[in-house]
């Protein structure tokens, strides 16, 4: 498996509150293991959250006795949801905190994905696939129709988030097991990139011949921060090795 990840402050942020983890080893039960988290609150409430929600889960697979990956995944989230809302209520300075979660596993050719907010992971083989869906106020109104896809670009509500860890007792958790294709590309982001460029634009990057993974990476951040960098950007693109995904 070729991996490769960057998180970077962007232009206008005073501080980076996203925070990622990678393993191309396994973790418990879970073969690999790659999370996203863009945290959320004031002063370093934010980077306390995605840290500290990212490392719960960590810790939780890796003692979980669960055996599938979404029910370590689900059983992990949970967890972490928990100990950030107990966390936020014994410390005053950090209430309201939360964070975005996108976490993935694959074994074979098969992803198993887990969402939480509006960070994303998408697939790029012969197109690029959005397999998250938003837990966003503009993105819930596309979904109903009452808001197109090209407004909802610019729209002035288009940060608000719908679902966060440490927002409510009970999280709900979007899951995704989808069949990957040889050759395909896995890339997990936070909005700080997925605002600034274009999925074409993103497509085109992680298309390009004669470039490894890190170049690639590497050019989408310096595009995102080209183009105003409004926001902390973090990438995470991991791409199976030929052989470890059946035709």
């Amino acid at each position: 498996m070729e991996t490769y990840s960057l998180t970077d402050i962007g232009v206008t942020r005073e501080m980076n509150q996203d925070y990622f983890f990678t393993s191309e080893e396994p973790v418990g039960n879970l073969p690999n293991l790659f999370i996203v988290a863009d945290g959320m609150g004031g002063h370093n409430a934010g980077e306390f959250a995605s840290r500290y929600t990212v490392e719960t889960i960590v810790k939780t697979v890796s003692e979980s006795e669960k055996k599938d990956a979404v029910s370590i995944l689900e059983e992990a989230i949970s967890s972490a949801n928990s100990y950030l809302l107990e966390h936020a209520r014994e410390n005053e300075g950090m209430a309201g905190m939360g964070t975005t979660i996108v976490a993935a596993t694959v074994k074979g050719s098969e992803l198993s994905v887990a969402n939480v907010g509006d960070s994303r992971l998408y697939i790029a083989g012969k197109e690029m696939r959005q397999i998250t869906k938003d837990h966003s106020l503009v993105q819930e109104m596309v979904r109903m129709g009452e808001l197109d896809a090209e407004k909802a670009k610019s729209h002035p509500d288009k940060n608000i988030i719908t679902r966060a860890i440490g927002a409510q007792e009970n999280v709900k958790v979007d899951f995704f097991e989808v069949a990957l294709k040889p050759g395909e590309k896995v890339m997990m982001c936070t909005d700080g990139l997925t605002n600034m460029l274009e999925d074409t634009e993103l497509f085109a990057i992680l298309s390009e011949p004669g470039k490894n993974l890190a170049e690639k990476v590497e050019k989408m951040v310096n595009m995102a921060n080209q183009n105003g960098g409004k926001d902390n950007i973090t990438v995470v693109v991991f791409q199976p090795i030929s052989d470890e995904v059946a035709e």
